[in-house]
Order: C-alpha cells, then structure tokens, then sequence
C-alpha cells in the first residue's frame, strides 16, 4: 500500500506521537476494539475515505482502522482544526495517508477532500457530509464501489437526511452522532467544555459575572449553558423549537429572541447547524466590546460577508480574534466563525471521543457484515452497539452496575401481572 500525503511538516511526527499515546491513555473503549480488531481483521481489504478533525483523538481511530485491516486515508473536515503535528505522525509513525494542514484554503481543501476519495471507498466516514456531497456533486463514478458511509455530527446528519428525503441520497449511511454514547456525552459534555475552553484561550476573558448568549439548546447547546452556569455566567438561550425553549426555560435559564439578547450579551456562542443565527443587524445592537464565535461545524451560523462588508475597519487584535469596527463601536469574532473549540483549543478530551470513535469503528464493522440489508437512508447506531460501549467505558471506570433478576424480566415483559 502507497502512503500519500499533503501535510505541513513530516519533522513534527515525534511530537505527534506523543501527543496521540498520551490521548490514547484515555481511550480505554478504542483501544480493546483495536485489540480484537488485530486478531478479527474485520475490515480486511476495506478501502475508507475519511473526513474528519485530524487530532490526536481522530488518530487514534485512525490507528484502530487500520488494524483491523482497512487502507485508511484521511483529510481534514475543518482547515483550522488540524494538529499539523498528528498529521505527521499519522503518516511517518503508523503508515496512513493524510491530506491536511492548518490554516488550509477553500481551495486546498476541496483538493484535499478529492484526494481523500481517490482512495476509490467502500465506506466514507465524514464529520460534516463533506466527503458524501462532493461524492454525489463531483465523484459520481465511485457511488457504485461504496458501500455505506458514517456521520459524525449534528449538521451532517441533517443535511443527509434531507438528501434521503429528497431521494437523492445514493447509498445508506450510519448516524453515528444519533448513537446515546455519542450525542449524550460528546456534545453535551465534550462540546460544553472544550467551546469555554477555546473561548477562554482565545480572549483571556472572565466567564463568571458575564451575560453568555447560546444560540440553539440541542445538546451541545444544554451541556455549554450548563457549564457557562456553572463557572458563573448569567446565561441566555435562544431556540426556535418551543419545546426545547421550554425546556431551556425550565433548566433556569432566560430565553429569547437574539434581537432582544443582542444589546445584553457579553459572549455569543451558537451551536444550532443553521445559516445566519447571529446577523449583521445583531452585531450592529451589541455591547462594545462584545465576543462572537460558533461552536457549530460550519462558519455559516454567523453573517461574515455582510460584517465584512459593512464593517468600517477590520484587524487582528489577537491570534483568533478578529475586531470589527462599526461606527464607534468593536465586537470581536473567533477564530474566522469556525469551530471554536477545535481552532483555539484541542477539541474534545479524549475520555469522551473515545465513546464517538468507538462508534464510527464498530458502525464501519456493521457496514461490513450487513451492508447488502441496507437501503439508500440514514440508519442509526443498533442498541446493542450502544449498550455495549457504555459497559466498556462503565468497566474502564472501575464501575459496576445492577442486572435484572429473572423475576424483573419477567415482569417487565408481562402484561399479565399489573398492581
């Protein structure tokens, strides 16, 4: 097998490899499906096109793929959240090929993207429908060789579920984000944490005593609020869902327009997958002073081109933080609107991908033993996967749990026994 590559700098592989094993510590789950992966080999000869955040966690799976036998290559599915250090270590110390580096263009990327899927896939494992849409777009010729693909998160499985109500979608994909032991944990706890992160990173900002506006109260949106809560925000949401704004409301916190939220906020994170959350005429109420940024997968959820338009002066202030100028008035956005936590930060902890990615290998194994029962739709994780991740994870934390007893199951399976 030939390892190709488009990276930065191969000298950083050292310092890569170190910063994967120390990841891999907290990957208890990964590492014993890589085990049995070693002896199995279920995905022996599998060609995999990947599309994910290269860092140290995503390398890791990478390293699990391969040794159950998939030829593995991988480009970024963000050009700021790239670690150019586990890129060179991904190809020079395990043997993967790997299109990306940080600060990439648009241009570069797409390139990256196709030189991803010149791997000619069985299976395209995406964070974000990059690799399924330039496939159906542009690659139309592989659609015949692949056999199922995986999504990662939130805006990907919308957008792949659109294509399937659509009929457009060509062939089944696993909702990998849908899993429990993913969207439960990875964007409730991993999204809530590492977004403050990159946001306290970038700025150097006080998180208690300020009002932080969260845009969107999906699960990544309750685990920021509640951690925003916690170190001592005063937090408000806003939603278009009423129920999930009930919710909101009835998890203590103040909901409203963003109009409204607009001149009150300090902070503005959004996290709801959609074009044009917060908007030029919401910039335009904001404090002086006020931060923007998006923990989303794509820079779209804030209007950029029309700030940059309208704005009367732009300049890096720090490294992330770009100031715009409206009359006399600066707000600042993070890192170009892109995925806050992955641009300034280093994305999720390990302990929580580590459930995620376990996902996208077992779900990779599942395309491989039942993909001639799937139909062209967008699929969810089986149960007993589910189940069986969190027994893992339970395991690895020295944690035990109760079992029904016979007598339970039966009563729970009866319609007999009643009061």
């Amino acid at each position: 097998m030939t390892i190709k590559r488009h990276i930065k700098n191969i000298k950083l592989a050292a310092a890569g490899k170190q910063k994967i094993e120390w990841a891999e510590r907290s990957m208890p789950v990964l590492r014993l499906i890589r085990e049995r992966f070693k002896k199995e080999k279920p995905l022996r000869g599998v060609n995999l096109a990947c599309c994910l955040h290269v860092t140290t966690e995503t390398a890791n799976l990478m390293r699990t793929l391969k040794a159950g036998g998939a030829n593995v290559a991988l480009c970024a599915s963000n050009p700021l959240s790239t670690q150019d250090e586990t890129a060179s270590a991904l190809v020079k110390e395990y043997g993967i090929s790997v299109f990306a580096i940080h600060g990439e263009d648009n241009k570069t990327y797409y390139r990256h993207i196709h030189q991803t899927l010149d791997n000619k896939p069985h299976i395209t494992m995406d964070d974000g429908a990059d690799l399924v849409s330039t496939v159906h777009k542009d690659r139309a010729k592989l659609i015949d060789g692949i056999l199922a693909g995986t999504e990662e998160t939130t805006t990907g499985v919308i957008r792949l579920k659109a294509m399937a109500a659509d009929g457009a979608l060509r062939f089944p994909v696993i909702a990998v984000n849908d899993s429990k032991t993913k969207h439960f944990f990875d964007n409730r706890y991993g999204t809530g944490q590492s977004t403050l992160d990159g946001v306290i990173r970038a700025t150097n900002m006080l998180i208690a005593g300020s009002t932080t506006v969260i845009a969107g109260y999906g699960w990544c949106g309750r685990g920021l609020a509640t951690r925003a809560k916690g170190m001592g925000a005063n937090v408000i949401v806003t939603e278009v869902d009423p129920v999930k704004a009930i919710e909101a409301v009835m998890d203590g916190f103040m909901v409203m327009p963003m109009a409204k939220a607009a001149p009150m906020g300090d902070l503005f994170i959004t996290v709801t997958g959609d074009i044009n959350v917060v908007r030029l005429e919401h910039a335009k109420k904001m404090k002086n002073g006020a931060v923007i940024c998006n923990s989303g997968h794509f820079d779209a959820e804030i209007e950029l081109p029309a700030m940059r338009k309208a704005a009367t002066k732009r300049r890096m202030v720090r490294p992330n933080v770009q100031e715009f100028t409206f009359g006399k008035k600066h707000v600042c956005v993070l890192a170009e609107g892109r995925l806050i936590n992955l641009s300034a930060a280093e994305g999720h902890p390990a302990m929580v991908m580590d459930m995620s990615f376990a996902n996208q290998a077992l779900a990779a194994e599942y395309v491989m033993k039942n993909h001639k029962k799937l139909k062209k739709q967008v699929y969810g994780v089986p149960e007993k996967i589910d189940a069986m991740i969190a027994s893992i994870k339970l395991k690895s934390m020295d944690i035990a749990i109760d079992r029904l007893t016979p007598e339970q199951k039966k009563y729970l399976s009866s319609w007999e026994m009643g009061t």
